[in-house]
């Protein structure tokens, strides 16, 4: 296994050494949250003079901005029968718990003119725009209001509100409301528009992250497969030819072993296609009653494939700052652990959900099964994976980030530097999430990143199947390129 060792150790070094100089190592920065009250809206602990305030920008100020002489007499008065007006302005001074001036309650802004609470402000409203005459159901017109007592008599809660400076003239029509509410909601969707897309909400070492992944998946992956071009195509056998030795059961093979051998192979058939420069059409495609057995002569091209989608992978990492900064020995153990993962993420980009084939340029993939039909075909691990990642939708910066945190798994096998490698795991999955939140609508898709993260867990789940899979046929039928077997090789550690 030395010669193989060699052969992925070489094709990292090779690279390494005409690879641009290293970009700076990027952190993500901290994120910053306003408190949340239970209708879920944001507030802020103190409300600046010029801060607007959803619906009602303009129909609040500064008490000191528009109190009257006459208001700062009553505002005397009012301190000198009460030391607790005092207390609560003196708090809001000195920047501590803001306190509602009509029921005691924690306020939360000014509002007409006042320091209140929501439910204040609401009830001022309301019975302002009622126009009706509140009478005190005790007949005194002095019941105290505090938080517990405010519901009790409406007519000395509304006496409290204009004692404390409320003002009627403050309160907008509703109209003018509506169109307020219109006017910052389409101000708001002006700012977001005018951000470039994939950067609204993004940190700039977010940012930077994405544009180095992109810009390694565009060296690296082409889409239209055009320089795979030396690649080996299977041969057809009609009925009336004698049926090939590498068809027929090797000589003492154990009956077991075939027996999972044909299991393998039988599970699901493939058909190819693949159209010429000159619109000719060559097709393969598979026996319908059959063993299994007439899928191996499509083995040497899938091989010729897979080794081309996994230099495109091996490159990916080798341009990506932060892998070429791991040790060698980290770079071997990351690669051989998630080179598959990366590749099935990679076709899946190519797959066509309605036609359940994967066009790659010229070549177009299809899987059968002529006997179960496309429902038994769908409780294939793979084929299930494959239409459940693409339902999702994914952009392609969601596709690259997924590959990301796939190649930086710590728990592979080798790895030594183990924290390193989560630290930038983790700074990929946040950067995911962050992209996600910002970028797609809400409430459609808030459950996406999770839904992402549960993929890669089953993605690893059918890399491991898919290995022993391989590696059963490769006993039997050798198939794989020098690159394939150092990649399926176990890793010490």
């Amino acid at each position: 296994m030395e010669a193989p060792t060699k052969t992925l150790r070489h094709c990292i070094c090779v690279t390494l050494t005409s690879c641009e100089a290293v970009w700076p190592v990027l952190h993500i920065a901290s994120g910053q949250f306003k408190g949340v009250d239970p209708k879920g809206e944001v507030r802020a602990n103190r409300l600046q003079p010029s801060s607007p305030r959803g619906s009602e920008a303009n129909l609040e100020v500064r008490p000191e901005e528009s109190w009257s002489h006459a208001d700062l007499e009553h505002f005397k008065e009012a301190t000198s029968m009460s030391e607790k007006p005092t207390t609560n302005f003196a708090n809001e001074e000195d920047g501590g718990p803001q306190i509602c001036r009509v029921c005691g309650d924690k306020a939360n802004g000014y509002h007409f003119n006042v320091m209140t609470c929501e439910g204040c402000k609401g009830f001022f409203r309301r019975a302002m725009k009622r126009n009706v005459r509140l009478r005190c159901p005790f007949r005194k017109g002095t019941c105290e209001i505090t938080r517990k007592t405010r519901r009790q008599c409406q007519a000395c809660r509304l006496r409290k509100c204009l004692e404390s400076g409320m003002k009627k003239e403050m309160i907008m029509s509703d109209t003018a409301v509506e169109q307020r509410r219109a006017l910052i909601k389409r101000k708001k969707r002006e700012r977001i528009a005018a951000q470039p897309l994939g950067e609204q909400g993004l940190t700039e070492e977010q940012r930077s992250l994405i544009r180095e992944l992109m810009d390694a998946q565009k060296k690296t992956f082409d889409s239209t497969f055009s320089h795979f071009k030396d690649f080996r195509l299977p041969e057809v056998f009609s009925s009336g030819h004698e049926i090939p030795e590498f068809l027929q059961t090797p000589p003492g093979e154990d009956p077991v072993n075939w027996s999972q051998f044909k299991e393998d192979l039988c599970t699901m058939k493939i058909s190819l296609q693949l159209r010429g420069e000159d619109g000719s059409v060559w097709n393969y495609k598979p026996p319908a009653n059959s063993d299994g057995k007439e899928i191996i002569p499509l083995l040497p091209h899938l091989a010729d494939m897979s080794t081309y989608m996994f230099k495109g992978i091996i490159n990916f990492a080798k341009v990506i700052s932060y892998f070429r900064d791991l040790p060698i020995e980290d770079q071997i153990s990351l690669l051989k652990g998630a080179t598959i993962e990366l590749c099935i993420l990679r076709f899946n980009m190519m797959f066509n959900a309605e036609t359940g084939t994967w066009e790659c340029g010229r070549l177009a993939y299809c899987l059968e099964d002529v006997e179960g039909g496309f429902q038994k075909l769908l409780l294939d691990p793979m084929m299930k994976f494959h239409y459940m990642l693409k339902k999702l939708q994914l952009h392609k910066e969601e596709y690259v980030l997924m590959q990301a945190i796939s190649l930086f798994s710590p728990d592979r096998p080798g790895v030594v530097q183990r924290g390193v490698v989560e630290q930038l795991q983790e700074r990929f999955a946040i950067t995911l999430k962050a992209y996600i939140e910002c970028i797609r609508p809400q409430p459609a898709h808030r459950f996406l990143f999770l839904k992402i993260m549960a993929v890669l867990t089953e993605l690893r789940s059918i890399n491991a199947q898919h290995t022993q899979r391989l590696l059963r046929i490769q006993d039997t039928h050798p198939f794989a390129t020098p690159l394939m077997r150092e990649l399926f090789s176990p890793t010490d550690g």
